[in-house]
């Protein structure tokens, strides 16, 4: 089967890209934009991978479920987000109505799912997830695996009694998050997130940093607080000259008595949610509006109203005096109705400015592919669905919600992109499709083919039985598909030689030698364990008998 899909490309690889890598080695296919099938390679990756999610999900009690791609549009209209564009929902006709879609995420289905059950109080918390296959009209797909109109996801939904119990949960599944991550072997980062059109407020997102990512996250050198540019709080610098011109974003709060002027650099991008810091009953809707439609809101019936309404005025903190403002649009009005609000943070943050939350650090981007995001959701489904739960003194209260969501596919079209080199792809051992690929060189007999195969057992072994492939043809496309140790097999048998083709890992600020270095200094003369690194290609060479066991200790770090 490998090699009825895999037609490797010559090397150098370096112009080729990732999604083509994977469709030539014989990963996946894509039949066409936005569409992926996966091919026996890929689908052990995304098992691999899967393992992991439901091993973490299962430690924190999770249970799994498996809910339909179709979702009705009713469920959807009762939250209001049927008409949502930004979800890019698959819509199903059936020649007269809309009545269902192909579902990008589950939090209607499931909440009416549990509402149905009539839990009471001794039921929760409760954990649900599943990992299945997700639809979106996306209009650009692009990245194969990165992004497209299908993808794989893992999705969880919690249920809690209240506030303190959803957050718990929350925690304990974002520490679950942590150990996924970590079993992935690859660096990630914990970002502070915005909720979008899921939700709730307090999210974390989970990323993979790489150059090809769309979002763009800042840290600070010094607190190292990690977040998103739609939630990054900057200050400018002590030398930074004000802006010259602003502009200025109209507001009301939720009661239409108060009008919101945010002024900013006219060549900056104001941050809706950084005026929610400022204004917590501000009405987020009429950030929608035109400047004229805030103002006849506000102004109401006529003047008169005006003289008892109020004014806020918030000032970025890269204006000063000397900065032209936009004329203000109302005339009548008292002055000790107005408040000012001055340097605070309105816009995205830039390369080099003072982070906000410590103040002392500055702040440096990096572009990232978000894998993960978790959302402590509240009573944001509950509410409109009417989702409660029966208490211990039978009455009823809503449910407090959370949803977690990790991309399983972007994780695997993401570490591909992530870990590849000039010579091809490079798979972490835990999600790897086989960790050892056994090379065996020309007129070696089948009894040390056999006794190889036989000692390499405990791992999944892949091996090339093409005999119209050469020996250095078989290493090069062994190294290629990603195998982290390739175990060559010749004339020096009962000598194994293993060629290391994946990369080290270990968690951040961890300065322990690996284990191997350790056993490598303690084993050479008894194990028959030698190693030499020339130009960066990493091999050892061990004695048959003890194969298993230098093998375990390199796999564990790689």
């Amino acid at each position: 089967m490998l090699r009825t899909f895999c037609k490797p490309p010559k090397l150098p690889i370096d112009n080729v890209s990732t999604n083509t890598l994977l469709q030539n080695l014989g990963y996946i296919n894509q039949p066409s934009a936005g569409t992926i099938h996966w091919l026996p390679l890929g689908l052990k990756v995304l098992k691999n991978v899967e393992t992991i999610i439901r091993d973490e999900m299962d430690r924190v009690g999770g249970e799994e479920f498996s809910l339909s791609s179709l979702s009705s549009r009713d469920l959807w209209q009762q939250t209001g987000r049927w008409k949502n564009t930004e979800l890019f929902k698959m819509k199903i006709n059936d020649g007269e109505n809309d009545d269902f879609c192909l579902a990008p995420t589950h939090e209607e289905e499931i909440t009416n799912l549990i509402k149905l059950a009539n839990v009471n109080y001794k039921a929760l918390p409760l954990l649900t997830y599943q990992i299945t296959r997700k639809y979106r009209f996306e209009k650009r797909p692009r990245g194969g695996l990165l992004r497209g109109r299908e993808f794989v996801m893992k999705d969880a939904y919690s249920f809690d009694k209240d506030h303190n119990g959803a957050i718990e949960t929350f925690d304990k599944v974002n520490e679950a998050y942590y150990k996924i991550f970590s079993r992935l072997k690859v660096p990630f980062e914990r970002a502070v997130a915005d909720s979008g059109d899921i939700g709730g407020n307090l999210s974390q997102e989970w990323h993979f940093v790489n150059p090809v990512g769309e979002d763009l996250l800042y840290k600070c050198t010094h607190c190292s607080t990690v977040s998103n540019v739609e939630k990054t709080v900057a200050l400018p610098l002590d030398d930074s000259p004000p802006a010259k011109v602003a502009k200025v974003q109209y507001a009301l709060t939720q009661d239409n008595e108060t009008l919101v002027a945010a002024y900013y650099p006219d060549d900056r991008v104001f941050l809706p949610n950084l005026l929610k810091d400022q204004v917590e009953d501000i009405d987020m809707s009429s950030l929608l509006l035109s400047p004229e439609e805030v103002v006849e809101r506000f102004q109401g019936e006529g003047d008169e109203e005006l003289i008892l309404k109020k004014f806020i005025r918030i000032m970025d903190a890269r204006l000063n005096d000397s900065t032209d403002l936009p004329d203000f649009p109302i005339s009548t009005f008292q002055k000790n109705n107005f408040t000012l609000i001055t340097d605070v943070p309105l816009v995205e943050a830039r390369e080099g400015e003072i982070c906000g939350e410590c103040e002392e650090g500055t702040l440096t981007g990096m572009n990232a592919i978000e894998v993960g995001h978790t959302f402590y959701l509240g009573t944001r489904y509950s509410k409109p669905m009417n989702a409660r739960y029966a208490t211990a003194q039978n009455t009823s209260e809503l449910l407090e919600m959370g949803c977690y969501g990790i991309g399983v596919s972007r994780i695997v079209g993401a570490i591909a992109q992530m870990n590849r080199d000039h010579q091809g792809l490079v798979w972490p051992s835990t999600i790897a499709p086989y960790q050892v690929a056994l090379v065996v060189a020309p007129r070696v007999d089948s009894q040390t083919v056999d006794d190889a195969l036989r000692l390499l057992s405990p791992w999944k072994v892949m091996q090339d039985q093409n005999e119209k492939t050469g020996f250095g043809a078989k290493i090069i496309n062994a190294k290629m598909h990603g195998i982290p140790i390739v175990a060559v097999v010749g004339k020096n048998w009962p000598i194994v030689e293993l060629e290391v083709r994946g990369k080290r890992w270990k968690p951040d600020n961890d300065e322990t030698p690996y284990d191997y270095e350790i056993a490598l200094q303690q084993k050479t003369e008894e194990w028959g364990w030698t190693c030499e690194v020339n130009n960066g290609v990493e091999k050892h060479f061990v004695q048959k008998d003890r194969i298993q066991d230098v093998i375990s200790l390199l796999l564990k770090d790689l």
